[in-house]
């Protein structure tokens, strides 16, 4: 990788020092800039291996998912044990137990009472007159994915509409899980077990922008699991990451390959997409006792048949997002490396929820929903779990219609709210395959349900496709489809459907398990992980020689006798471009004015790849370097080296500024929270 400076006159500009954002910042300051000594280099990072690498008892990881969350760990002395939580109290029928739903409730003072489906199911206790003073909070999770100003400020709203900042909600989520699991481990050794003795891992979704993976370190922090001095404790993992290394380790009787044509156990191919996941649920079940799954120390079967340079596709397809990650695997150690940024979008299971919703807003009336939603909080919880557990019956063959239960609040507040019955306004709505049926259900038709499926599954099969057109996405030879979603037939089946002839299709047995167990084997190995790819540009703001011709008269200040181009932004690396774990872009400036002592350097990030200027549309401030050299002016060379360091390859980007002759050197995160 190169990262020579783009411009020619690298050695004649100046970094600026201190911008507001988007004014032109050397005009409006007139401080002294500093002036590059070399073109740009990358030092290989030799500071990066020198830290002590920690030694934890257990690695816990959290899978904080949008509809339903888990923990698993793994005690470092035996990794190839890998344990699921306890079983949760609570749970509905026909849903599988490893996870708990992602609800968590506040008492009227606003304090943390209690998480999954505990909160569920007291909130749907309460008395309404009651209720409305709680605060429940579901599916939120997906905020963080769609705000687009994402601050530590930023708000959630609970069920009865009142607001609390993000961050609180978070971190009591995290920290329930924190207790949850240190009280399973000290129940386990026979003593209390210490925060200290565990490394966390939180997974977040590949396509997460980099505000929102820094926010879920920050609630992390608030939680107590590990310290903004301590930050090593803490891993955030990338989901699909997570579900490719445990996938490598999948043996035959372990996962269900969609494409094989071959009879499976006397079943045909087309047979195999329900009566595979038959058995695989049987076996589920069977399991289900036991709840420590061994992870062979061996590539498993399907690993073996990928040679160097294979690529494979992981569709991690959850209840939010959809994340789509392109690896390819380097030989000996099988050691994976990332070919195209992360992609996908809000294309997760709630999505069919949100369907619904349109669909419950055509028969009864948008304003109806809406009213009963804050009226009847608890009772509009009840209906979504009834459709959920409807949503899961779903499937490509299925004939026999699907009936949802509306809970009697409904049937009662609708006639109020209206005069007339529910019955009358299904008659009424015109929507062809849903009718009413006496026993006071809504009978749906297979036709129907699948259609609640069809935007989300076509928006996942779209995105597939333009990933599939893409020069460094050909010759896939697997796909791995991972994630709870990844549990509906009829999404297995679109899948098989559009691109079983272009690749093999698997997906792992408990596949809404995967992304935990391989969270865990990354905790015990975050450097199996070798390349990745940059999901944004970063820079610089600096100043340039002016060029007539070149540059714009606007940016044009004098200063000195000397003319600058204002707002540069001086590029670090670029967007998708790779970078190797632990890799150390590096620049050298020197003070324009050698009295010059506080030093301070702005770093700006933009999706743009061609970004020239820190003041077009898109580019972030996102960092800054504060360099205070007062009190050492004491035998310092006239040509004073200050070295600029930003190491990136992890999930976060930590950047550094050095005083070469003092050794004396700043750090700081890039921080995308407090700009």
């Amino acid at each position: 990788m190169n990262c020579v400076d783009s411009s020619d006159d690298a050695n004649n500009k100046l970094a600026v020092i201190s911008t507001p954002a988007y004014s032109s910042p050397a005009k409006s300051l007139g401080d002294p800039g500093i002036t590059p000594l070399s073109p740009s280099h990358i030092a290989k990072d030799s500071d990066a291996n020198d830290t002590v690498e920690q030694s934890f008892l257990v690695v816990v990881a959290i899978d904080f998912g949008t509809t339903s969350s888990g923990y698993a760990y793994s005690f470092t002395k035996e990794p190839e044990c890998i344990h699921v939580m306890r079983r949760w109290e609570g749970g509905d029928p026909g849903i599988s137990n490893q996870k708990t739903p992602t609800t968590i409730l506040l008492t009227p003072e606003r304090k943390f009472h209690s998480f999954g489906y505990a909160a569920r199911d007291f909130y749907h206790d309460l008395d309404p007159s009651e209720s409305k003073h709680w605060l429940y909070f579901e599916k939120f999770k997906m905020k963080l994915h769609t705000t687009g100003n994402l601050t530590m400020e930023t708000d959630l709203t609970a069920a009865n509409g009142k607001k609390v900042k993000a961050l609180e909600i978070f971190a009591y989520a995290l920290q329930f899980f924190k207790e949850q699991a240190l009280k399973e481990l000290s129940d386990q050794a026979g003593s209390e077990f210490e925060n200290s003795e565990v490394r966390w891992v939180i997974t977040v979704p590949a396509i997460w922008k980099q505000p929102a993976k820094q926010f879920m370190r920050q609630a992390a922090y608030k939680a107590g699991m590990a310290t903004p001095e301590n930050p090593e404790q803490l891993i955030i993992a990338l989901e699909p990451e997570a579900a490719s290394i445990y996938c490598r380790k999948l043996r035959l009787h372990q996962m269900i390959d969609l494409s094989s044509k071959a009879p499976v156990n006397g079943y045909n191919a087309s047979d195999t997409i329900g009566a595979g996941f038959t058995q695989a649920k049987e076996h589920i079940r069977r399991n289900r006792q036991s709840r420590t799954f061994l992870v062979e120390n061996v590539i498993g079967e399907i690993w073996s048949e990928l040679e160097e340079g294979d690529r494979y596709i992981v569709v991690d397809s959850g209840g939010g997002t959809v994340d789509l990650t392109v690896h390819q695997i380097r030989l000996p150690e099988g050691h994976l490396k990332e070919l195209y940024k992360a992609t996908g979008g809000p294309y997760g299971s709630v999505g069919v929820d949100y369907e619904f919703e349109k669909l419950l807003c055509k028969i009864f009336g948008e304003d109806f929903i809406e009213q009963f939603k804050i009226k009847r909080p608890a009772a509009w919880v009840d209906l979504m779990i009834a459709f959920e557990s409807r949503k899961r019956a779903a499937a490509p063959d299925r004939t026999n219609p699907l009936n949802i239960t509306l809970p009697f609040s409904f049937i009662d507040y609708y006639k109020k709210f209206r005069g007339h019955s529910v019955e009358h306004a299904l008659r009424k709505s015109n929507v062809d395959f849903v009718k009413w049926s006496s026993q006071g259900m809504l009978r749906m038709s297979p036709d129907a349900m699948n259609a609640l499926f069809k935007p989300t599954i076509d928006q996942i099969i779209q995105h597939l496709s333009d990933l599939f057109e893409k020069p460094e996405v050909t010759n896939v030879k697997f796909l791995f489809l991972v994630g709870g979603f990844a549990e509906a037939p009829l999404l297995q089946q679109a899948v098989q459907n559009a691109f079983g002839s272009k690749c093999r299709i698997i997906i792992p047995q408990d596949v809404g398990l995967t992304i935990l167990k391989g969270a865990v084997l990354f905790g015990l190995d975050p450097a199996v992980i070798k390349v990745r790819r940059s999901p944004l540009t970063y820079g610089v703001g600096v100043l340039n020689r002016f060029v007539e011709g070149k540059h714009p008269p606007e940016k044009l200040l004098v200063k000195d006798g000397t003319r600058w181009c204002t707002d540069v932004f001086d590029k670090f690396i670029s967007a998708d471009q790779s970078v190797a774990l632990g890799e150390t872009v590096s620049r050298s400036y020197t003070p324009a004015k050698p009295s010059q002592l506080v030093i301070v350097i702005n770093i700006y990030s933009s999706e743009q790849d061609n970004v020239s200027f820190i003041t077009e549309p898109g580019v972030k401030k996102c960092g800054t370097l504060r360099l205070d050299l007062t009190g050492t002016d004491t035998l310092v060379p006239t040509r004073r080296e200050i070295k600029t360091l930003m190491q990136f390859g992890d999930t976060e980007i930590k950047a550094m500024a050095i005083d070469v002759a003092t050794s004396k050197s700043v750090k700081a995160g890039i921080d995308f929270l407090n700009y």
